[in-house]
């Protein structure tokens, strides 16, 4: 799997989500074995880019591994400029976002609204890949509504105008994450071009990325959802798809020092306000399995500060753990 003159080290790749993948849950998707961990989506408004939270959505320069920056807007030359501002800023690769389905993105006829408009689909490609040298990427969904599935003809806008790899997310923009992922449409783009295809969607185990990529013929296959509170899920599909084998879960102490490393790099990334803020709803997703009625993460919730947060999490898995123990079969 190559994007422009980048080899990847696998076809695994964690999904840009907004609010999700920043510089601490990247550097952790990759150490658990994404070949690739794209950032974020980053407005193409000027005016937002010295905002602390997009300073911190910039944050590229000491990363591991290849850094892809994802960018979002509807004017082609606001386009290009965020693209050159990133490029600037240590992106490697640029990627277009023309899949998100959020109505506060798609309002502003941007993200997956714009495959309404294949005339303004190829206007910014055009002048995103003219403004920078580095290779630039593009995610779209299958279409606009299930009558109106254009992923194909998009998809040949793109490889025409010079995009070097192309993710497909196997809903429209109206199915929003309902349902279930449809892949034929990911074959069908697949068989018209000729650049790399990386299918999403759904992709929530091992077998399911095994049987995504031989359905569709993909070049790759890229998780989103499916990472939140699970980064070790890169490992556990690399090891299937290299060896056909099932790696075990990690288990309760493992889950536990993942997490507290995961909640540590957010404050650091964060701050003493935001970061105890933003580390409640991984948390949540950590924990979603083993606080089933949600009595600790609502106790969590609470928490404004760092070490508190830290020093409760310990705890809650010191319980857990004897719990555990005490239950009838356990030793």
């Amino acid at each position: 799997m190559r994007i422009g003159p980048y080899q990847l080290s696998n076809n695994v790749i964690c999904a840009p989500m907004a609010g999700v993948t920043d510089y601490t849950f990247r550097e952790l998707c990759r150490r658990f074995g994404a070949g690739l961990a794209v950032s974020e989506m980053m407005s193409s408004n000027p005016l937002v880019w010295q905002s602390e939270k997009s300073l911190n959505r910039m944050t590229h320069g000491d990363e591991s591994g290849i850094r892809s920056v994802q960018i979002a807007g509807s004017d082609p030359d606001q386009m290009a400029e965020a693209a050159v501002f990133n490029v600037e800023h240590g992106a490697q690769i640029i990627d277009i976002n023309m899949g998100c389905p959020a109505k506060k993105v798609n309002k502003k006829l941007a993200g997956s609204a714009l495959l309404q408009y294949p005339d303004l689909v190829e206007k910014i490609v055009q002048a995103v890949v003219k403004a920078v040298s580095v290779p630039v990427t593009l995610k779209i969904r299958t279409g606009w509504d299930t009558d109106n599935r254009n992923g194909v003809h998009i998809a040949r806008i793109a490889e025409d105008n010079g995009i070097q790899c192309l993710a497909v997310h196997g809903r429209t923009k109206a199915c929003m994450y309902k349902g279930e992922a449809e892949y034929d449409t990911i074959r069908a783009i697949k068989q018209a071009v000729s650049i790399p295809v990386i299918a999403n969607g759904d992709i929530t185990s091992p077998q399911k990325a095994r049987f995504v990529l031989d359905y569709t013929g993909a070049d790759a296959i890229m998780i989103g959802r499916a990472a939140q509170g699970r980064p070790w899920i890169f490992r556990e599909v690399v090891h299937y798809l290299t060896t056909g084998e099932l790696l075990a879960a990690p288990d309760l102490q493992q889950v536990r020092d993942i997490m507290l490393e995961h909640v540590k790099g957010l404050h650091q990334l964060y701050g003493e306000v935001l970061g105890p803020r933003i580390a409640r709803k991984h948390v949540g997703w950590y924990l979603a399995e083993h606080d089933a009625e949600g009595a600790f993460r609502s106790e969590f919730n609470g928490i404004e500060q760092q070490q508190p947060q830290l020093d409760a999490l310990w705890t809650y898995f010191e319980q857990l753990a004897a719990t555990n123990v005490k239950r009838p079969g356990n030793v």
